[in-house]
């Protein structure tokens, strides 16, 4: 883990991310509708994340990603709240502070773009991914904010941001 490298999205990181996305949502036994795993854009995320107030996010080891995860304005939501966006990571790079990291480089550019909170969803059995979430200063809510289409995600958090 000594080489790793967090970075901005790039064009050539498409193919890449959409593959480490799809890979961890079937292997956590996430449902393929009403999650991100059918969202349009998984095979387009620089293009996607290429706007204002929106940085998605790449791990990189040895010029493999790895990991990744965004930050963007919370979809239709009135208010100044982001979104912490999919956020996966392989299993091999699981448990081992990469997670922690990334986290903490998506609430500073959040921070940076004049958030005031960072809105999270999840699945139930993401049990270790919540516990990081926790730790990190997300609390639960109970109900959820916007409306992301995520409608197999029922767990919701939220983070003040200061």
């Amino acid at each position: 883990m000594n080489n790793v490298i967090i970075r901005e999205i790039e064009e050539k990181d498409n193919i890449e991310v959409a593959k480490v996305i799809r890979k961890v949502l079937l292997e956590m036994g996430v449902p393929k509708v009403g999650s991100a795993y059918e969202d349009k854009f998984l095979d387009s995320m620089y293009e996607n994340y290429n706007v204002p107030k929106a940085t998605y996010f790449v791990v990189e080891e040895e010029g493999n990603i790895i990991g990744c995860a965004g930050i963007a304005k919370l979809e239709n939501y009135e208010g100044n709240v982001c979104e912490l966006q999919k956020m996966y990571f392989l299993e091999e790079v699981r448990g081992k502070g990469v997670g922690t990291k990334m986290i903490d480089v998506c609430m500073q550019k959040a921070k940076e773009y004049g958030f005031n909170k960072c809105y999270l969803e999840t699945m139930p059995h993401m049990k270790a991914a919540q516990k990081l979430y926790v730790k990190k200063g997300f609390t639960y809510l109970d109900g959820k904010m916007g409306d992301t289409g995520h409608y197999s995600c029922s767990v919701w958090m939220i983070k003040e941001l200061s």
